[in-house]
C-alpha cells in the first residue's frame, strides 16, 4: 500500500523516505499573498510545480540527509517600470532544500552551509513554500525586454518649459529691494 501525500499537510520525513513525488497545476488565486502582487489578475493564471523527495546517504555514516527538490513556474502579470504598460513576467523556481530536525538547528546551521534548510515537520505546508519561493523570484523592477511602444525619456514637455518661462523669477523682487537700499 502506498501512502498518499497532501501538499497542505505533508509528512516531510515520510515523503522523503518514500522518494515520493507530488505535482500540481493550480490557479494563482490559491496563493493569496502572490495574488495580491499580481496586476490584472484573471483566474486562468496557473502555477505549475513538482516536488520530489530524496534520501542521501553519507559515506561512512549510517545517518543520511533528507532532501526535497522543488520546481515551480508561473506567468505573472506586472507593470513595466519603463513604459508603465502590462508585462507578463515568467517566474521560475528550481531549488533543493535539506530538512533538519527543528527550527533551532536550521538557525544554527544557516550561516555554515550553502543549502537552504527547512525544519522537519509532519504538517509541512508545501503550498506555503511554493508561494514564498515565487514571491522571492519576483523582479524588483519588472520591465519588457523591448517595450511595445516608444518610451519618452525626457522629464518634461514643451508646455512645461513654456509655463516655467512665463513665471517671473521670485528672486528678482528681492534684488530690486537690495538695489533700493544701496541708493538710500
Amino acid at each position: 500500500m502506498t501512502k498518499e501525500f497532501h501538499p497542505d499537510r505533508l509528512d516531510a520525513k515520510a515523503f522523503v523516505l518514500a522518494g515520493a513525488r507530488l505535482e500540481g497545476h493550480e490557479s494563482l488565486l490559491k496563493y493569496e499573498r502572490l495574488a495580491q502582487e499580481a496586476k490584472g489578475l484573471h483566474p486562468d493564471l496557473r502555477v505549475d510545480w513538482v516536488a520530489r523527495g530524496e534520501w542521501r546517504s553519507e559515506a561512512g555514516n549510517e545517518a543520511g540527509q533528507l532532501w526535497m527538490h522543488l520546481q515551480a513556474q508561473a506567468g505573472f502579470p506586472m507593470v513595466c517600470q519603463r513604459c508603465l504598460g502590462p508585462v507578463d513576467v515568467p517566474l521560475q523556481v528550481d531549488q533543493w532544500f535539506r530538512f533538519v530536525a527543528d527550527e533551532a538547528t536550521a538557525e544554527a546551521l544557516d550561516d555554515e552551509v550553502e543549502e537552504d534548510l527547512l525544519a522537519l515537520s509532519r504538517e509541512f505546508d508545501l503550498h506555503e513554500l511554493i508561494e514564498d519561493e515565487l514571491l522571492m523570484a519576483l523582479p524588483l523592477v519588472p520591465r519588457h525586454d523591448e517595450c511595445p511602444a516608444p518610451v519618452q525619456l525626457s522629464s518634461s514637455d514643451e508646455d512645461f518649459d513654456a509655463a516655467s518661462a512665463e513665471r517671473p523669477n521670485p528672486f528678482a523682487a528681492l534684488a530690486s529691494l537690495r538695489i533700493g537700499k544701496k541708493d538710500a
